[in-house]
């Protein structure tokens, strides 16, 4: 067809016909509208790269490509093909690269196969809740370190906050904040990490990244509230509580076991000759509880029932307790303990373990940690022995001065006013 300016006007004539036809744009070579025998108008670019024909397609015409905005783009791919790079080439690539959402969806399913259950659930909530909605439309190789430090910002100022139903129809709240901001920070540099081994991008771009403080949880019950929790147990078993729930609160404050590790607990993990407990596969992997002569007298004093092989039977034939955290919350509340959490009886142990001048080293072997600064949160609780300490030199300076006094020693004179 005869080449001329494309214009408006002689866009809107343009009419169907039975095969396929460009309009050729006079201004810039190469540049044209395609028009289909269904009426669908496209802007397009015919160029030669290393001697081969090459088309190139911008964009329907209207909405968002008009005439001059299709021109400009035109123009600057034929920039790119005077530099000796491949429009069409490029944007094969770019149709072909993963974005987040892929990456996410690639490593769920290859990537995280060593992570355990509840982990795993963790991280699904974080990667559709936060993830997802922020990073998931880019390509993983164009994420940069500004897209994860925005990340940040945006979940500590709550934009991912949402409602999300729960399996039994009750909805939960996807929160924001200064915690889940660090921990999906976390997830994205692992996310990057799978990346970059799968050959995907060059680097990590969350590698060394600083997170948001985050105030741990320190919730430690006093001997006053121990006493009170275990008179409020009593009270509630004897009201026809739940034994094996009693059994599972008072096993976790008495071992300083993590929740999961009681309520998933076998008869063939217990073992009454050695007094310990053996998991075969805890947060920790493998790790022995040894277990003190209250917990001991818990365990013997518990029924089995059937073949079930828990500890800590539930009402489902065959499986462990599932409504514990419905059970403390009820306890809690009638022992004046609003703001203690399931894990603060573990928090509970170490801190009476630490009072009691246990060492750090050995308060963590207790607790089965894989790191020393993880055991290291609860230094500051080993007081006593300075305070001792402390005590023990007040005294001393005191009787140093009582001497002196009682020795009729110099007097010294204090010229002025004081403060």
């Amino acid at each position: 067809m005869p080449t001329a300016k494309l214009t408006k006007r002689r866009i809107d004539e343009a009419k169907p016909i039975a095969k396929r036809t460009v309009l050729w744009d006079s201004e810039v070579h190469g540049f044209g509208l395609r028009v289909t025998p269904a009426g669908e108008r496209t802007y397009v670019l015919k160029y030669r790269h290393r001697g081969g024909q090459r088309w190139f397609s911008i964009g329907r015409h209207g909405s968002p490509w008009t005439l001059e905005q299709a021109r400009k783009e035109a123009q600057r791919l034929l920039g790119e093909v005077a530099r000796g790079d491949d429009p069409a080439a490029t944007k094969g690539a770019d149709r072909q690269a993963l974005n987040v959402a892929q990456l996410c969806d690639l490593y769920l399913a290859e990537g995280a196969s060593h992570k355990k259950p509840l982990t795993l659930k963790a991280d699904v909530g974080r990667i559709e809740h936060h993830i997802k909605p922020l990073l998931g439309r880019k390509r993983v190789d164009a994420i940069s370190r500004g897209d994860v430090e925005r990340l940040i910002v945006d979940v500590i100022a709550g934009k991912t906050a949402q409602s999300a139903p729960n399996p039994r129809g009750r909805g939960t709240l996807a929160k924001g904040g200064r915690g889940v901001a660090g921990q999906c920070a976390t997830l994205v540099g692992t996310l990057m990490a799978f990346a970059v081994r799968r050959g995907l991008r060059a680097e990590n771009p969350a590698h060394g990244l600083k997170k948001p403080p985050v105030r741990k949880m320190e919730r430690f019950l006093s001997e006053v509230e121990i006493g009170r929790l275990a008179l409020t147990l009593d009270a509630y078993r004897s009201e026809g509580g739940n034994e094996f729930a009693v059994a599972a609160l008072r096993l976790l404050l008495l071992t300083g076991a993590r929740r999961n590790e009681i309520l998933s607990l076998e008869w063939r993990d217990v073992n009454f000759e050695r007094q310990c407990l053996r998991l075969r596969d805890s947060k920790t992997r493998e790790k022995v509880i040894f277990l003190n002569a209250p917990a001991l007298a818990i365990l013997q004093g518990l029924p089995r029932i059937g073949d079930n092989p828990h500890v800590i039977v539930g009402n489902e034939s065959g499986s462990y307790l599932k409504g514990l955290d419905k059970i403390w919350t009820n306890v809690r509340t009638r022992a004046g303990l609003t703001d203690v959490r399931i894990h603060d009886l573990r928090h509970s142990f170490a801190s009476v373990g630490v009072a009691g001048g246990l060492s750090l080293p050995v308060l963590g072997a207790l607790l089965g940690h894989r790191q020393a600064m993880t055991t290291a949160r609860y230094a500051h609780l080993s007081a006593d022995p300075l305070r001792a300490a402390n005590e023990a030199v007040g005294t001393r300076l005191a009787a140093m001065m009582e001497k002196e006094t009682s020795s009729g020693g110099s007097v010294i004179t204090i010229r002025g006013r004081l403060p």
